[in-house]
């Protein structure tokens, strides 16, 4: 499925009653610190406390009331299988998740406490598809990928729109990548309204399968998940690789331990909580701020769910 800015225009309609609009901070010690006027787009103020409740919700709602009634699935590390878990609940239907062993325990909880039956896996991509699968086969509930949906990264899309709408003139926009979903329908979506806003990636060097991906013109996968930023650690979809081809102007990889530093520069400085992967762009504008373009910066904050008692400081 081709998905188009006018997809990511009805997702924001679709998923408007379910969702909030999220608030924009600055701080001007990192303004200072880079160089240029960065606008942090707080999605950790969203429900479940990530972006994911944009896809999720638009995923949901878009199902027709026959498919919707054998329930959904998902295989997530935690924050879209959370937001599944509410999105199924604000339809009144079940939902089942996939989760590996290694999964961040707040995230664990967090899905219980939503109503979601979980199915615990190894933690690689192979076991995590094949446990959904089975689900799928033995009840017919609808799989809801985290990433790899046209449904799911028009909603993740909805962040560029929001933040587009809310800030002026910016000069280009900056995301984690993991999975892909929300930085292809964020780039996809900034360029259409914008054609010459700069759109940049970041991921952890450890885990940087869409920067192999992208320099080599073929999909790969990761090697490991030994990586801090627990979001990150899935391979990058085809759809979403598809789009960051066409759609992608850098992809910045970044250390553990810059991770770490603008993690704690954001705790320290504005006063928020924001999990390792939230930290990966922060990471890239501390670290790479020669390959970012512009004075105006949009940073998506993805989440803000942390286990408290494994902070990495």
């Amino acid at each position: 499925m081709v998905i188009s800015v006018h997809d990511v225009h009805e997702a924001a309609k679709r998923i408007a009653p379910y969702v909030k609009q999220t608030p924009v901070m600055t701080s001007e010690k990192f303004n200072q610190f880079v160089g240029a006027d960065v606008f942090f787009k707080c999605e950790n103020f969203q429900h479940v406390g990530a972006f994911k409740a944009r896809g999720a919700m638009n995923a949901v709602f878009a199902l027709s009331d026959e498919d919707a009634s054998y329930g959904v699935v998902a295989h997530s590390s935690g924050n879209h299988a959370a937001a599944l878990c509410l999105a199924a609940r604000n339809r009144g239907i079940s939902a089942r998740i996939v989760m590996p062993e290694n999964s961040n325990k707040v995230k664990i909880a967090q899905v219980r406490e939503l109503g979601g039956q979980i199915e615990f896996c190894i933690p690689t991509a192979q076991a995590r598809e094949q446990a959904a699968a089975a689900i799928v086969e033995e009840t017919g509930a609808r799989l809801i990928h985290p990433f790899n949906d046209a449904h799911v990264i028009a909603g993740q899309g909805s962040v560029a729109l929001e933040l587009l709408s809310e800030v002026s003139g910016l000069d280009a926009i900056l995301a984690p990548v993991g999975g892909g979903g929300l930085m292809s329908g964020c780039a996809l979506t900034a360029k259409a309204i914008k054609p010459d806003i700069f759109t940049c990636g970041a991921e952890p060097k450890e885990v940087n399968d869409a920067a192999r991906s992208l320099r080599s013109g073929q999909l790969q996968g990761n090697v490991t998940t030994n990586s801090i930023a627990d979001g990150l650690r899935g391979d990058l979809g085809q759809m979403a690789f598809d789009i960051l081809k066409k759609h992608l102007d850098e992809l910045v990889e970044v250390s553990e331990a810059n991770i770490v530093a603008a993690m704690r520069f954001i705790w320290s400085d504005l006063k928020i909580i924001i999990e390792p992967s939230s930290a990966v762009a922060i990471a890239a504008l501390m670290a790479e701020r020669s390959r970012i373009k512009g004075d105006r910066i949009g940073v998506v904050i993805t989440g803000g769910n942390v286990d408290l008692d494994e902070l990495p400081w």
